[in-house]
């Protein structure tokens, strides 16, 4: 059967009429993560042992408040994929293999190249920007793909991608970029002393936990109601929480390093230059890449999205088990998301402007 020829996405909803069916918090959510920035910073700065506090029961280095919180967040969104039509996203090598590259060939080296290029001075800062990058996104993603009106089904299959050759290759990649290139080069070397079950059981607890429960909810709530009572009656129910998950968990994230933060200003905007520079060029070359190749909108914004993000929470739990909680490579690993949540929340913004220059063979279809 020939395949329907592609809609202009003009003919969809405009930017204003997508941001007009937004519930009250996602319709000024960038406001609610900058509030929930300020008030961890502010809880971690003014609540003395607070920090401590969080970081004294950990899963696979990361606080349990703030694992949970993680938790809570991705569920919503995996409930919401249409597990039955993800056989059409494996098919589909021109955006499979181009996610491949970005994510575990260009993005680790270009976050090489802007850590020694912006922090030739500071080897831990430096050190924790190469693990960032070479932690590739597997959580937030799907709530920036999500508001952006990126494919659901695509996003979860290239993030499941991402978990497999996270478990597989983020330890020799971190030997290799902290350690081989850096001598190749005439550099300081660094050894990272992360073992691939750490990676494992990060991605397991991280992904695997609410991708088997948002598929069990989809696979038991159709069965017994029906597709229709699920999407547009249970899925609207549920669908707040990654929203307030996301807000809790920047605000144990950042109480967690609040008082390091406010204390080291301008470190924290060196790390950040090279972040925001790290963002914008992987998004902007994939998006152009995608144009370039033929992807259609929703598919064109998932492949950005997932090769721009990162797996920040692996990121600091690799730096926190490797060089401690008040490491400057755990710091940097937390102003990760300072940097990553506004900047991918802008992207959102800018995403949704880009429409017109795509065209789109299936809209998402937004429970």
């Amino acid at each position: 059967m020939t395949a329907p020829a592609p809609t202009p996405v003009t003919a969809l909803a405009t930017e204003g009429n997508v941001a007009g069916r937004l519930s009250f918090v996602d319709r000024y959510l960038a406001l609610w993560i900058l509030a929930a920035m300020a008030a961890g910073l502010g809880l971690g700065r003014l609540v003395p042992g607070l920090g401590g506090a969080l970081a004294e029961v950990t899963v696979t280095g990361v606080s349990l408040p703030i694992a949970l919180g993680l938790l809570v967040m991705m569920y919503p969104v995996l409930a919401k994929v249409r597990y039955d039509r993800l056989g059409t996203v494996t098919r589909d090598r021109r955006l499979l293999v181009p996610s491949l590259l970005l994510n575990w060939v260009v993005g680790p080296a270009l976050m090489f190249a802007l850590a020694w290029l912006f922090l030739p001075d500071l080897p831990a800062y430096r050190t924790g920007l190469i693990i960032v990058g070479l932690a590739r996104c597997i959580a937030m993603v799907i709530i920036w793909n999500d508001l952006a009106c990126g494919h659901r089904e695509a996003a979860a299959v290239l993030v499941a991608l991402n978990s497999v050759f996270q478990v597989i290759a983020f330890a020799a990649l971190g030997w290799f970029y902290l350690s081989v290139l850096p001598g190749w080069l005439g550099l300081a070397r660094t050894d990272l002393d992360v073992s691939t079950w750490q990676i494992a059981r990060s991605v397991l607890i991280f992904l695997g936990i609410p991708l088997a429960a948002g598929y069990l909810t989809r696979r038991i709530g159709e069965r017994t109601k029906g597709r229709t009572w699920y999407e547009s009656r249970l899925l609207p129910r549920i669908g707040p929480f990654a929203l307030y998950g996301l807000l809790f968990t920047i605000v144990l994230l950042f109480a967690l390093q609040g008082d390091a933060i406010t204390s080291s200003p301008l470190d924290v905007a060196r790390v950040a230059v090279p972040l925001l520079v790290y963002f914008a060029v992987m998004w902007a070359g994939s998006m152009a890449l995608a144009r370039v190749i033929g992807l259609d909108y929703p598919r064109a914004t998932t492949l950005a999205f997932t090769a721009a993000g990162n797996n920040f929470e692996l990121a600091i739990a690799v730096a926190i088990a490797t060089f401690g909680a008040s490491s400057g490579q755990a710091l940097a690993g937390v102003v990760g998301p300072l940097i990553e949540v506004p900047a991918l929340i802008a992207l959102v913004h800018v995403a949704l402007r880009t429409r017109r220059h795509f065209t789109v063979q299936e809209a998402p279809t937004h429970a």
